[in-house]
């Protein structure tokens, strides 16, 4: 989907790119190239640079493998008016067979496909929605926590497995939908709130969210010297003659023949010294949380860190991975979890929070909170109308606690056969 007419391995255009891929700092200045009218956030650009590069296709359905995924998938969250549109916009306008839908505008048929007559022969048709039409290419999905809970539903296939399963009026097929995803969401209650989690803040599901690569939050950090930079900046846009901008960065067509010609003739392996360094990473990672109880990764990380060297390896016009490919990987990652899967009540890294929506220290709260509660009923006369067993563990409970988290705590109980919910709202014991 990347290939654009210029492409096609000619030796004037291998040399032109060979002598850019070893040019000096050639990865800052291709993510310098990545939006240049958004100021500053780098890592952000650098991510969004390897995702347009990708990782190599693996197909090992010979060996009842099946087929691995190499695209990355990006979502950018964070406080209004931090230019996440406008980097979602410009990808699309650079990538060839990108395709650009908004959250709140898209139904399931719309990102899927969907059945029409046709007027002539009035036989049933399947017309391919934005995923499918986005195959090889970026789907770009704006205001993606405004979309229906059925609308993204249809993202967990194909975000993992690349595939879209249809069966509607007698069609049944599995189209193609090896689409990278870049998605922007923004918080629930307009401003990021730093004491909640990434889920609590968003709420997304946390089977979506575990599904992307890296998520990066893109905050109004509210400094002077910041907002004076940023000023500078946007002025500066203003009045910038061509020529001294030209010197400055890559020009777009140059950035994305570059991308289609790696795309297309560079298909990198791993190296035995990537390969170890790849695996001293992922139980480097993992024995992080062990020592206090917290998971922080799992395989899919690693995979992740698969995908991330092999691009960067790729960016570099090179068909082998290195170890300094799986460095940058590691702190791109590293510095994506830093923001994204930071417990807030302990300024830890905790996976769990990304895969299974809960950190330990909530969980560890919710067990507290289900004794203490339980411990309440046996002292008292053993019933309670819901109110009153609210107000009575309010006083009690040194910790203090939502009411969102005393439901679930009673909803826990209940699942449990602890507690038992009579039609009056009365809550007892179920042994009482």
């Amino acid at each position: 989907g990347y290939r654009s007419g210029q492409s096609t391995g000619s030796s004037g255009i291998n040399a032109e790119y060979g002598q850019l891929s070893q040019s000096a700092a050639v990865y800052e200045r291709l993510a310098n190239a990545i939006a240049p009218s958004i100021y500053e956030n780098m890592d952000i650009k650098k991510g969004v640079l390897m995702q347009l590069f990708g990782g190599s296709r693996k197909d090992f359905s010979n060996t009842g493998r099946g087929r691995f995924r190499q695209d990355i998938n990006i979502l950018l969250c964070g406080d209004p008016g931090t230019s996440k549109s406008q980097m979602l916009q410009y990808v699309y306008n650079l990538v060839p067979r990108g395709q650009y839908t908004s959250g709140k505008g898209s139904s399931a048929t719309g990102l899927t496909a969907y059945i029409t007559r046709d007027p002539e022969t009035k036989q049933v048709v399947l017309q391919t929605g934005a995923l499918v039409l986005s195959d090889n290419g970026v789907c770009c999905i704006d205001e993606f926590d405004k979309m229906d809970d059925s609308t993204r539903a249809v993202l967990h296939e194909v975000m993992e497995q690349q595939t879209l399963s249809i069966a509607k009026a007698g069609i049944i097929c599995v189209l193609n939908a090896r689409a990278s995803v870049l998605a922007a969401a923004n918080p629930c209650d307009s401003r990021w709130n730093a004491k909640l989690t990434i889920v609590e803040n968003i709420q997304l599901p946390h089977t979506l969210l575990s599904r992307f690569d890296l998520i990066f939050l893109m905050l109004d950090p509210q400094d002077e010297s910041f907002d004076r930079r940023l000023a500078t900046h946007l002025v500066s846009l203003y009045y910038r003659n061509a020529a001294r901008s030209k010197v400055e960065s890559i020009d777009s067509d140059v950035l994305r023949d570059y991308i289609a010609y790696a795309r297309t003739f560079i298909n990198p392996r791993l190296s035995d010294e990537a390969g170890q360094k790849l695996i001293q990473t992922y139980v480097q990672m993992r024995k992080v949380g062990m020592g206090r109880g917290t998971v922080t990764a799992y395989p899919r990380q690693l995979e992740s860190l698969i995908r991330l060297s092999e691009a960067h390896a790729r960016m570099r016009l090179s068909n082998v991975v290195e170890e300094l490919d799986v460095e940058e990987a590691t702190r791109l990652h590293k510095e994506a979890l830093k923001q994204a899967a930071t417990d807030p009540k302990t300024g830890q890294i905790d996976m769990e929070i990304l895969m299974t929506g809960l950190s330990a220290s909530s969980r560890a709260k919710r067990v507290e909170l289900a004794k203490f509660l339980l411990q309440t009923l046996r002292n008292g006369n053993k019933s309670f109308k819901m109110s009153e067993l609210y107000d009575a563990c309010k006083e009690g409970y040194k910790d203090g606690f939502t009411q969102m988290q005393y439901e679930m705590v009673l909803r826990d109980l209940q699942e449990e056969n602890k507690i038992v919910q009579t039609s009056n709202r009365t809550i007892r014991l179920k042994d009482a």
